[in-house]
């Protein structure tokens, strides 16, 4: 039996969104925050999330990439703080590149554990309720991002289409050297002992 989502009215999540992200933005640690997330390049690894961005370049796009994932963070605490704390509707389709950055956020635990403390601010990330590559041109994400803030930075947002296009063509490139299936298996190739006598 499957159940229907239902969300606050766009307008209203919108209102509450704008209100977690400048509470969290005037907590002591949020430049912490900022500056943990761009150290974590060193372990970005992305066969099909970054990968997607034309030209990414993990020096370049952390920065304009950090508030889209603030944003869209505070998107889902305020779904989750509306819905009586319901985690599938908070999880609301996210761009897969916005996602990845949101997993770096995430990385960032100790220091996220503090600030929810310290804000009674839940932040909701659960991959088993994602639906990835589902974010879409007008869909209630969308309708609350641009309520709360106006227009999306298009080179992250990526609707379904496209991204499912990237994605192919990447894809296409590294099967030739290996790396299978979009990064979830790797072709054998290290030497062996008995091949460097």
């Amino acid at each position: 039996m499957s159940t229907t989502l239902v969300r606050p009215a766009p307008e209203i999540v919108a209102r509450r969104a704008r209100e977690i992200l400048a509470i969290v933005e005037a907590d002591p640690e949020f430049d912490r925050l900022r500056t943990a997330c761009a150290k974590y390049d060193e372990d970005w690894q992305s066969f099909t999330g970054y990968a997607l961005v034309d030209g990414f370049d993990v020096a370049k796009d952390t920065g304009p990439l950090f508030p889209e994932a603030m944003r869209t963070m505070a998107i889902k605490s305020a779904v989750y703080e509306m819905t009586d704390q319901d985690e599938e509707a908070a999880e609301i389709p996210v761009a897969v590149p916005v996602d990845e950055m949101i997993h770096a956020l995430a990385a960032q635990f100790t220091v996220l554990c503090r600030i929810q403390e310290r804000t009674d601010i839940k932040f909701v990330h659960a991959t088993d309720r994602e639906s990835i590559g589902e974010w879409d041109h007008g869909d209630y994400t969308h309708q609350v991002y641009r309520a709360a803030w106006g227009p999306m930075n298009e080179r992250y947002w990526l609707g379904k289409e496209e991204t499912a296009r990237r994605k192919t063509v990447v894809t296409a490139k590294y099967t030739p050297i290996g790396i299978l299936d979009g990064g979830r298996r790797f072709a054998p190739g290290f030497p062996t002992a008995d091949c460097k006598r």
